[in-house]
């Protein structure tokens, strides 16, 4: 979903991201604020006020975005299901989860805390407004404050709808998951309603293009390319968990991996290993004793020259959760690693002796082949 991101802060633990993307969005709301919504609603003030008051209104936007996925990931820690942060990008922001919800019950009350924080933070900035309004003289405050009090309720309300993957469809998700006690059927109902939503969003942008609102018409057809995309994927997910759930990794890894010593230079590294077997990722080994692992991202954050000075022990990163399971571990949980982490290939120990590599490579054509042999 997502292309190269900016990380900006830590809230609470959760990280907080920009996708590149989020800029146009960023750009084309100030914009319109400024050129458009302000000056047509707000009359009397100067084109400088416009634009710091559609710069205030981006940034008001910003922070409830931020707000609303900070809620929903903190619901979700509240009941022990992994968040990998909070991402905001041209369609707005998500909080990423790392696994399904393991109970109806976890995603309702998570799916519902999103449109609750935008009725409160909305009801708080309009009691902000109506103590400014007493002060005749901050009229393009207000103006801002009005447009946020505002775009607050709509942001509540559009995520309301029962379309999945929005907020009102994982509610009628959990409802369909509760009743008939089936996440899979649920899942696919909720998914088939979200992308028949997404294609009316589609014919709808159409229909405001050729009537002459291009820039409302591109972006329905945006949002709902997005919306139907988005939709088809998650039960794309959910049918791969399923394949994948009760297998152990050691049905996956290669027993035979090919190994570094913690003593050859990074010189040898780059030349006798990376370019000879186009891994991204290599286990350093002493002897039978696995000690660690080296990447090629730490490679390239090392100066060149610095190659033949430096060993592969100080390059090296130690066995963590991030990048070590053992054997026996399920491979949903081992996907679920690689999805947090980013990292395609993860070493397979047996106490401290490192028994395989398991990739995401591989994983993929177990389920290629079980679903060639099984069907869907």
């Amino acid at each position: 979903m997502f292309g190269k991101r900016i990380p900006l802060f830590k809230l609470f633990g959760f990280r907080v991201s920009i996708d590149i993307t989020w800029f146009i969005l960023a750009i084309l709301i100030t914009w319109t604020l400024a050129e458009d919504t302000f000056p047509r609603y707000f009359e009397g003030f100067s084109k400088a006020t416009y634009l710091w008051m559609g710069i205030a209104g981006a940034l008001g936007l910003f922070v409830s975005i931020v707000f609303h996925e900070f809620c929903h990931s903190l619901v979700a820690s509240r009941f022990g299901l992994p968040m990998k942060g909070i991402t905001l990008f041209i369609f707005g922001g998500v909080a990423e989860m790392v696994d399904e919800p393991d109970r109806p019950r976890t995603e309702f009350l998570m799916a519902v805390a999103g449109p609750i924080s935008s009725v409160l933070l909305s009801t708080g900035i309009f009691l902000v407004y109506l103590a400014v309004k007493q002060i005749g003289w901050l009229g393009p405050v207000k103006a801002v404050l009005q447009w946020l009090f505002i775009i607050n309720f709509f942001l509540a309300g559009f995520n309301l709808l029962p379309a999945f993957p929005l907020d009102g469809g994982r509610v009628l998700r959990s409802i369909l998951w509760a009743v008939k006690g089936n996440l899979r059927w649920a899942t696919k109902i909720a998914s088939k309603l979200g992308s028949a939503f997404g294609l009316f969003l589609i014919i709808m942008g159409l229909w405001f293009f050729i009537g002459g609102d291009f820039i409302g018409g591109v972006w329905l057809a945006l949002i709902g390319m997005f919306i139907r995309t988005a939709s088809q994927t998650s039960y794309r997910q959910l049918l791969v968990r399923a394949a994948l759930g009760g297998e152990e990794i050691r049905h996956f890894m290669k027993s035979d991996p090919i190994t570094v010593p913690p003593s050859i230079s990074v010189e040898q590294l780059v030349n006798d290993y990376f370019y000879r077997y186009h891994f991204k990722m290599f286990p350093v080994c002493d002897g039978n004793l696995l000690l660690g692992c080296v990447t090629s991202n730490q490679v390239k954050q090392m100066p060149k020259d610095q190659w033949s000075q430096q060993t592969v022990r100080q390059l090296m990163k130690p066995c963590s959760g991030e990048n070590t399971v053992g054997p026996e571990m399920d491979a949903v949980k081992a996907l679920s690693i690689m999805n947090r982490t980013g990292n395609s290939r993860l070493m397979v120990a047996d106490g401290e002796q490192l028994v395989g590599i398991v990739t995401l490579k591989d994983m993929l054509k177990f389920l290629d082949l079980k679903i060639d042999l099984e069907g869907q």
